[in-house]
């Protein structure tokens, strides 16, 4: 069979794109140097596509387009080969620990924490014995929020004394793995930076144009800033607008998590997708639309308004991805051509691949074309199941007042735009279904009812915003030539604040109220691993196809996946209800430790100070979830834990659960005391004052001794050498991660 390339010649040409990008995520370390290899594919198809051009057959055209595919499958692995910056020789990694100093400029937007600034330095240089050498490399770097500290600044460049860290793995079980998304973004170091370790020695922005973008944002975000009264209402009103959520309070986006309605906060899509809708209707309604150039008139300026708003959001990823997006469905149009949306998307997304091939790994990037993909192809679908416009059109009768005709008619639109826009929400859900269970593991069930207002109102609200910024440019104009004039004018501006900061206090209370009137709706701590993701995807794949061909070996074949995804899931619990383990967890600053059985477990704070929500959300929940855990309780020290618990003397501990013996040490040990053989670990906390001699004598050797993150860094440094020197095991919870010990079962 003849392989034909269009209508869709870049959907299957961008699959092996992506095919290739993951063959090097996953086994690239033990691949050899592909660019010569895409060479030799490269000449090989030209040969063959020579000679299918001559035989002009079947056979010679499918060889050279499979041979097509193979080369950009491995063009795929190639590229992200390329983009891997760890891979160069004069790369942070080369030189370890030996960095005296460092160079290196301010590369990326500044994250406002509410006791550090965080941002990402890029090295140009290093000094090593003495001398310094061309370097490359991300740091992200932490630095203390502080008085007399200024915010980093894009284009900063950094003098900094010591050497940046690897980038630490998960610490505590189903941690996210933050190492692993910092180095999707070319970062494979972190450091936090003392105010007197570092100093800007000039200033040179890697891109001159985004700085400027950058600063025309903050420009911008003042313009809300000025106008708008309430603290949140202007948080909301510049996350919404301009995609700064600084000062977005943590049970704000709580409460958006919990309606699914996040993605109203970022600027992507959505807010590029409303200015092509507005520009459109606004050029459909000038005089001359029907004439020749006018699709090229309107193809430019609809581009020249996307990346206007692209350039004044910061050109921040998300809204960049949606602008190439947007782009090309405009440049698609102005084609005059009937061009696919399919190849559109797939045009899009095999650009921003070979820009950056670890954009593949972005959840917002495989979230926004996921849901344009399935928003295209299923909101007609779902649009055609019911017809209301119809309906209550039908209910029309000639013998009817106008008045009620007219109702009838004002009823069948206003219902057909509710279920459209209901069938929008629901294609969107379909296809990102798997990947919400996986990254985030949860699921709103409000997210109809939240959507179906929030976004109307969200929507109306950035036009309103962007009226706010636009009246406000131009009075600032004015006040060039004429302050006074400037000063009258400004009432406008602030009447549309007023209107501005009204929509976003009726749609955050909206949202808030959704989440008290439907506490229930969320389903959380919802565990899907990989495998089971992909076998989501394909269940609603092998579903669409019955859906659309009606053939029953499809739906057969829907219902054996879903059995499969059902048995892996009741094999994992019941792999897990035997499951005994012993955690010490590693929570700076603290001395916790978990006692899981199953699915239930008993979380201990040895300092009797409760863990803080962050603590938990971050440090133990992930675990939970990991476990589809349901009973998991949180005790304050030993008092009311059902884990026996001996305090055999002031500073020691004995624990003894499930066959496993462990000792927690905070202080000094009398050395009288009759031996305890046989322990799993010794804890040390909060930097015991003992001697290698005491513990010997009191536990022997054999056991290993753990530092937990209670215990200070020197304190670390100091006691390690000294007990390997008199044969202990030592193993630091705090550089090395959770100690665990599994129970007898």
């Amino acid at each position: 069979m003849e392989i034909k390339w269009a209508p869709n010649a870049f959907v299957r040409l961008t699959l092996p794109l992506m095919a290739g990008i993951l063959t090097y995520l996953y086994w690239g370390e033990n691949l050899p140097e592909l660019l010569p290899l895409v060479g030799v594919l490269l000449v090989l198809f030209g040969v063959v596509h020579g000679w299918a051009t001559c035989q002009k057959g079947p056979a010679a055209t499918d060889a050279a387009g499979l041979l097509a595919v193979l080369t950009v499958y491995a063009a795929g692995a190639a590229l992200t080969q390329q983009a891997t910056e760890s891979r160069a020789p004069d790369h942070l990694y080369r030189f370890g620990s030996r960095v005296e100093f460092y160079r290196g400029v301010v590369d990326d937007y500044t994250v406002v924490r509410p006791a550090t600034y965080a941002t990402t330095v890029r090295v140009s240089a290093v000094r090593v014995g003495g001398q310094w050498r061309p370097a490359r490399g991300g740091i992200r770097v932490s630095v203390p929020r502080e008085a007399t500290v200024t915010a980093p600044q894009y284009g900063d460049v950094w003098l900094v004394r010591g050497a940046p860290a690897p980038s630490k793995p998960p610490l505590n079980p189903g941690e996210f793995d933050y190492r692993r998304y910092l180095e999707y973004h070319q970062v494979y170091h972190q450091q936090f930076i003392h105010p007197d370790q570092y100093q800007q020695i000039a200033t040179a922005p890697p891109n001159w144009l985004r700085a400027v973008a950058m600063r025309a944002a903050r420009v911008l975000d003042g313009v809300f800033r000025h106008y708008m009264h309430a603290k949140r209402e202007y948080a909301l009103a510049s996350a919404l607008v301009l995609g700064i959520k600084d000062e977005v309070d943590q049970e704000t986006k709580q409460a958006y998590a919990n309606t699914g309605t996040t993605h109203i906060m970022a600027v992507s899509g959505l807010q590029v997708g409303l200015l092509f809708g507005a520009v459109t209707w606004l050029l459909g309604r000038l005089p001359g639309r029907r004439g020749p150039w006018f699709r090229f008139v309107a193809a430019a300026l609809g581009l020249a308004t996307i990346w206007s708003y692209a350039f004044l959001t910061g050109l921040s990823a998300s809204v960049l991805r949606a602008a190439v997006m947007f782009s090309f469905l405009i440049l698609g149009r102005a084609s005059g051509r009937q061009t696919s949306m399919y190849n559109l998307l797939a045009v899009a997304a095999f650009c921003l691949l070979c820009y950056d091939p670890y954009l593949l790994c972005d959840v917002g990037f495989q979230l926004s074309f996921l849901a344009v993909l399935s928003i295209v192809y299923l909101q007609p679908r779902i649009g055609r199941l019911l017809h209301p416009k119809a309906f209550f059109l039908g209910q029309q009768r000639p013998w009817q007042p106008k008045a009620v005709q007219k109702g009838w008619k004002g009823l069948g639109w206003s219902f057909d735009k509710i279920w459209q826009a209901t069938a929008l929400s629901l294609a969107a859900q379909v296809a990102t279904l798997p990947l919400g269970l996986f990254y985030f593991h949860q699921f709103p069930l409000s997210f109809l009812a939240s959507n179906l207002v929030a976004v109307p109102i969200s929507s109306g609200a950035v036009y309103v915003g962007l009226g706010l910024l636009v009246l406000k440019g131009i009075v600032a104009l004015v006040g060039v030539g004429s302050g006074q004039v400037a000063a009258v004018l400004d009432w406008l501006p602030r009447i549309v604040a007023g209107v501005f900061e009204w929509l976003i206090w009726l749609f955050n209370e909206y949202i808030f109220g959704i989440g008290r009137l439907l506490p229930g709706a969320l389903i959380s701590g919802i565990h899907v691993t990989a495998p089971q993701a992909w076998l989501m995807f394909a269940i609603i794949l092998a579903g669409l196809v019955f859906f659309q061909l009606r053939r029953l070996p499809w739906l057969g074949v829907a219902c054996a996946l879903l059995g499969v995804l059902e048995s892996s899931r009741v094999w994992a619990a019941y792999q897990l209800a035997p499951d005994a383990r012993l955690i010490v967890y590693s929570i700076p600053r603290r001395s916790v430790v978990g006692f899981w059985q199953g699915a239930a477990a008993e979380v201990v704070t040895l300092d009797s100070v409760p863990l803080t929500e962050t603590e938990r959300t971050y440090r133990i929940v992930p675990g939970s979830i990991q476990r589809e855990a349901r009973q998991v309780y949180h005790r304050p020290g030993w008092r009311g834990c059902p884990v026996p618990a001996q305090v055999l003397e002031p500073g020691l501990t004995l624990t003894a659960w499930r066959g496993v013996q462990v000792a927690f040490v905070s202080g000094p040990l009398s050395g009288a005391r009759a031996p305890l053989p046989g322990l799993e670990a010794i804890v040390l906390r909060r930097n015991a004052r003992v001697t290698p001699a005491t513990l010997a004598s009191i536990f022997g050797t054999a056991a290993p001794i753990l530092f937990d993150s209670s215990c200070k860094s020197w304190y670390v440094a100091r006691q390690d050498s000294v007990l390997h020197h008199a044969g202990f095991q030592t193993y630091d919870v705090t550089a090395r991660g959770a100690f665990t010990v599994r129970a007898q079962r």
